[in-house]
């Protein structure tokens, strides 16, 4: 197996371009699992640890190199409280908040923040440069995105505004160190708008666009209103069965975890 170990970014895209087949190692959480398992054989590893330009967090940009464990001490309360479910203090010290978004799994616990706060992946590529893509549209199935062969993932980029009114909760079947049956994230801003943003309930991380609307409508919400926006929430998933829950759960779950972190928020 041949590693290349760029040190910029640009060494990085020269690579990629040469071997747009390469595999990409961030932290290696997920890249090496799939190795150990041997349900992956890389001819060549590009690793990207040494890229000081994708560790970076800055007050709208979080880089693809930045590890979980940093995050836990981020500035934006939901994100703070998934990096403190994500796996052991082993894995948040490796593990990567780009590769998360590159390994683009349902289950993934960043990718309900990122779809709550609306936020864009910004990737690149030696050929094109730089493009930015909202998150709804760089996520694209199970486990695919819409990174070109020859990019990388460069961070994800927030919007002007985040609110701070913001929660993260996951269920899963043990209490830590475990991947998520159901995630969701509610952010709520100060002019009383929400946002729902859930995972593990659909392909892709997905927003519950018809219960914000629901409970937008009704800024300070009665408990048949609290009720009707986590039944909105259950109807608005697609969750499938697997070895880890049933459909049937997930999608009772979805609403009573929607309606539970929205209480959080009013209540803040």
């Amino acid at each position: 197996m041949e590693i290349t170990r760029p040190t910029s970014l640009s060494e990085a895209l020269d690579a990629r371009a040469q071997d747009p087949g390469a595999d990409l190692l961030a932290g290696g959480t997920d890249l090496m699992v799939e190795v150990n398992f041997g349900l992956a054989k890389p001819e060549h590893v590009i690793a990207l640890r040494r890229i000081d330009e994708i560790g970076e967090v800055e007050d709208r940009r979080i880089g693809a190199g930045v590890t979980w464990a940093r995050l836990e001490e981020s500035d934006h309360r939901a994100l703070a409280q998934l990096s403190r479910t994500v796996g052991s203090p082993q894995i948040r010290a490796a593990g990567t908040i780009g590769g998360n978004i590159g390994t683009a799994s349902p289950a993934g616990d960043g990718l309900p923040w990122l779809a709550a706060v609306d936020a864009e992946i910004e990737v690149a590529s030696q050929a094109r440069g730089t493009r930015r893509l909202r998150w709804d549209e760089f996520f694209t199935g199970v486990k695919r995105n819409a990174l070109e062969p020859d990019e990388v993932i460069v961070a994800a980029v927030l919007p002007e505004r985040v609110p701070s009114n913001q929660h993260f909760a996951k269920i899963g079947q043990r209490s830590a160190m475990v991947i998520s049956t159901v995630s969701a994230v509610v952010v709520r801003d100060d002019d009383g708008s929400v946002r729902v943003a859930l995972g593990s309930v659909a392909p892709t991380p997905i927003r519950a666009l018809a219960a914000e609307q629901l409970i937008n409508e009704n800024p300070q919400p009665t408990d048949e209103v609290l009720a009707e926006f986590a039944r909105t929430v259950s109807a608005e998933v697609t969750p499938i069965t697997d070895h880890r829950s049933t459909e049937s759960y997930r999608r009772h779950a979805a609403g009573v975890l929607a309606r539970r972190l929205l209480e959080r928020c009013l209540a803040s």
